[in-house]
């Protein structure tokens, strides 16, 4: 893990490295400590950048160097690096995203570049391609590679001024743990070469999660002692065998291994007391898919095969997948449907459409005005602008409206800020741009983040008349938009009657936030503006 930190001919620059970083203690053997005080470090010069203070509670004799911060007058110094006997690290929260300077004797000065953290979920992410290869002379604020996140495609730049020298991980490099070294970089050219066959060093990988914030990681020249392979684990279902007059199933795995005629005597069950489940029918069928690839259906004593291809899982999906499991676990869900009849909302957008195509305007939709109308229904009723946050509940100044766009590679929500404060031609446009980046996969960070609501259509492109949404974390609602249904409306009189239009709306509430009459009063709200669609323009 590259967070020791190094004497190099740039030194003097190592303030700017270290600034807004978590404290690092590193121990040194006593011979270390010698090296430094003699050097002319830690004797108590208050000027210095650099205290070395003994520790006797350390059983190596340890003294520790505390790097606190440093000024332009840091002390140049070189210790042999046999005095590096023992070393501990104790790791702030940020620790997997520092770049810092290499310990390594053999090798020139270099910086190991580790994978950023580029949006608040990500955890890992992917090399998309590099834009700099080895060798390349590289400045700050040039675009060394694009990094795929969970949410999107960003560009990763240059922090500081020098050479590429490794590549780590190449175009395409998947599931890269946030700190997890991806390229080297160094400071002179001539010292490219000594890199050419460089490997990333166990030390260099990305910390595992700490018990506690100020736990210590220790490494020692010492070898550690080799871990036990563990037992071999028996299975229950082999631990106790079938009776011999019956077989214990589940009536999901005895219906199943029916229809695919499936003995259950060829199978071992992994459920309790050895009892056969769904899961070991499956399992059975999709190892006799790849075996029997073409074997015949209906005929007995054969398996029917099962054809299926791996999709392997985007970050985005991924990321989506969890995050969404997550809402349907810990969120108390509630849902409110109301129907909207929307004539004057086709009549006003049919007027605005015109002067738009006169100016050159985007055209608006259907969904920019509901954008619009929510917006103003979350001014009326901020309560449902709001998160969950444990101890308090954090109602946002700010509405800020994400909007769901579908794409080949997931899920993207994209978010119109202020939206309550903009024009329907400023939002139709942003929601048209921003949705070409979402299928493009270029979307930025301040892009898709910061969100306070989230509208999520299923009507217009697909024809739903209606479906309840999943809430999107940390949010606290979700507002679902069906299909546009025409419909007989009956008259005041006998015989009397006519068409209207209506789009069924469904608002999905998080109880802790939103009781259902704070809901119902902004469904109402909402309405008002949809139904009366010119008091959206005053």
């Amino acid at each position: 893990m590259a967070q020791i930190f190094r004497y190099t001919r740039k030194l003097k620059n190592a303030q700017n490295i270290l600034q807004n970083r978590p404290f690092s203690a590193v121990s040194f053997s006593s011979d270390a400590a010698a090296a430094f005080v003699s050097r002319g470090v830690g004797k108590g010069n208050a000027e210095a950048s650099v205290a070395v203070g003994y520790s006797p509670t350390t059983k190596a004799s340890s003294t520790v160097l505390s790097i606190s911060h440093l000024t332009s007058n840091t002390i140049k110094t070189r210790i042999p690096v046999s005095s590096f006997h023992f070393i501990s690290i104790v790791s702030g929260p940020h620790a997997a995203s520092m770049r810092n300077y290499s310990a390594k004797s053999d090798l020139p000065p270099h910086q190991e570049i580790g994978m950023p953290s580029l949006s608040p979920t990500m955890t890992e992410g992917n090399i998309a391609r590099w834009l700099k290869k080895e060798g390349d002379k590289i400045s700050p604020g040039e675009v060394l590679c694009e990094v795929e996140t969970d949410k999107a495609t960003v560009e990763m730049e240059c922090m500081e001024e020098g050479y590429l020298a490794k590549i780590i991980k190449g175009d395409g490099a998947q599931n890269i743990k946030v700190g997890e070294v991806i390229a080297i970089t160094v400071e002179e050219e001539q010292d490219i070469a000594e890199f050419k066959n460089y490997e990333v060093s166990a030390s260099s990988a990305p910390p595992a999660e700490a018990k506690a914030p100020s736990e210590t990681i220790t490494a020692s020249s010492e070898e550690p002692e080799p871990a036990k392979a563990p037992e071999p684990r028996v299975s229950q279902a082999e631990a106790t065998p079938h009776s011999e007059d019956r077989i214990f199933s589940s009536p999901l795995a005895r219906k199943l291994a029916e229809d695919n005629n499936v003995p259950l005597s060829s199978l071992k069950g992994t459920g309790p007391d050895g009892r056969i489940v769904k899961a070991d029918v499956e399992d059975y069928l999709a190892s006799a898919a790849k075996t029997v690839p073409h074997a015949k259906a209906g005929v007995s004593g054969t398996v029917q095969a099962l054809n299926y291809s791996d999709i392997p899982n985007s970050q985005i999906r991924k990321v989506t997948a969890s995050r969404l499991l997550l809402s349907k676990q810990t969120i108390p869900h509630y849902y409110l449907t109301v129907d909207t009849r929307v004539d004057k909302l086709m009549q006003l957008r049919g007027e605005l459409n015109v002067l738009q195509e006169a100016s050159g305007g985007k055209r608006i939709s259907v969904n920019d005005l509901i954008i619009k109308a929510a917006a103003l229904a979350l001014q009326k009723v901020p309560q449902c602008n709001s998160s969950w946050m444990n101890d308090f509940i954090r109602q946002y100044h700010n509405v800020n409206i994400n909007v769901a766009v579908q794409t080949d590679n997931g899920l993207f929500v994209p978010v119109i800020k202020d939206a309550d404060k903009k024009g329907l031609s400023k939002i139709a446009e942003e929601v048209k741009n921003l949705a070409q980046k979402a299928k493009e996969s270029t979307l930025k960070p301040e892009e898709y983040e910061g969100g306070t609501f989230t509208v999520s259509n299923l009507g217009g492109p697909f024809g739903i008349k209606q479906f309840c949404a999943i809430i999107n974390p940390p949010q606290s609602c979700i507002l679902a938009v069906g299909s546009a249904e025409r419909r007989v409306i009956p008259g005041a009189g006998p015989g009397e009657f006519e068409f209207g239009s209506f789009i069924a709306v469904t608002l999905s509430c998080d109880h802790r936030v939103v009781d259902g009459a704070i809901g119902a009063e902004w469904l109402k709200a909402f309405k008002g503006y949809i139904e009366n669609p010119t008091s959206m323009l005053l």
